[in-house]
C-alpha cells in the first residue's frame, strides 16, 4: 500500500476524516475536537510498516505496532535499568508514530534525511487537531520520545527497537535481507536497546549473532 506523504503546504489545505461526514454540531465544542481527532487517527491503521508479521504473511501497519509496544512495556518493565513509571511509558510508545499519519513511515534501514523535517510538520498539523491543553500534551509526549531524554523516553525508544527485531527473528531474516543491510547495521541501529536495558540489549545481541550465523543477515565483519 502506497502512502501519501504530505508536505507542509498540502498538510494545511488537507482536510480531516471527520469532514467526510460531520459530527453534529450540537456536540460540545471540545468533545467535538476531541472525538475528530480519535477519527482522525483511524489513518494510524492504514500505514504499512517494513516489518513482517510472525502470525501471517503480510507487513504490520503502525496501530498494531503500537499496540505490541505497548504490550511490552507492560510485560518487560522490569527489565529497564532505571525505574520507570509503566503508565507514562505506555503513552509514549501510543503517541510516537501518530505522527506517521501524515509523514509516513521512514524505514530503520532507509537514508531518508527528511524525516525529522516531515515529522514535525505533521505533528503541528495533527496534535493541532485537539484542544489546546490536549495538544501541548501529547506534542509533549512525542516531542519526550524524540529526545530520549527522560528513563521512560529510553525505554520506550528500546521497544520501538526490539519489537521488529523479534519480528525479523521469526521471519528468519526480515528487512535484515534489505540491500545494502549487514549484521553489523543492524547491530548499530538496534544499539540504542541497551540505554535502556542492558539484558534486553544482550538478549537482542544474541538473536542478531544467531541470525548472522544462520545466514539471515548479510556477515558483519
Amino acid at each position: 500500500m502506497s502512502v501519501e506523504i504530505l508536505n507542509e503546504d498540502s498538510l494545511a489545505e488537507s482536510s480531516i476524516l471527520a469532514d467526510q461526514n460531520p459530527l453534529p454540531s450540537t456536540i460540545d465544542a471540545r468533545l467535538r475536537a476531541q472525538l475528530e481527532f480519535v477519527v482522525e487517527v483511524d489513518r494510524l491503521k492504514t500505514i504499512l510498516r517494513q516489518s513482517p508479521l510472525a502470525a501471517v504473511d503480510r507487513r504490520e501497519n503502525d496501530a498494531e505496532h503500537s499496540w505490541h509496544l505497548a504490550l511490552m512495556v507492560v510485560l518487560l518493565a522490569e527489565h529497564s535499568d532505571e525505574p520507570i513509571d509503566v503508565g507514562h511509558t505506555v503513552k509514549l510508545v501510543l503517541v510516537h508514530d501518530l505522527v506517521e499519519i501524515y509523514a509516513g513511515d521512514t524505514p530503520l534501514y532507509s537514508d531518508a534525511t527528511d524525516q525529522q523535517e516531515r515529522e514535525e510538520a505533521a505533528a503541528d498539523r495533527l496534535f493541532g487537531l485537539l484542544p489546546d491543553d490536549q495538544a501541548v500534551a501529547l506534542r509533549a509526549l512525542w516531542d519526550e520520545f524524540e529526545a530520549r531524554s527522560t528513563p521512560e523516553a529510553r525505554f520506550a525508544k528500546a521497544m520501538d527497537r526490539l519489537q521488529p527485531l523479534l519480528l525479523n527473528w521469526m521471519a528468519r531474516g526480515g528487512t535484515w535481507k534489505s540491500p545494502g543491510v549487514t549484521a553489523d547495521v543492524v547491530r548499530a541501529r538496534k544499539a540504542v536497546i541497551g540505554e535502556a536495558s542492558s539484558s534486553l540489549w544482550a538478549a537482542g545481541q544474541e538473536l542478531i549473532d544467531e541470525g548472522e550465523r544462520r545466514g539471515w543477515s548479510a556477515p558483519g565483519r
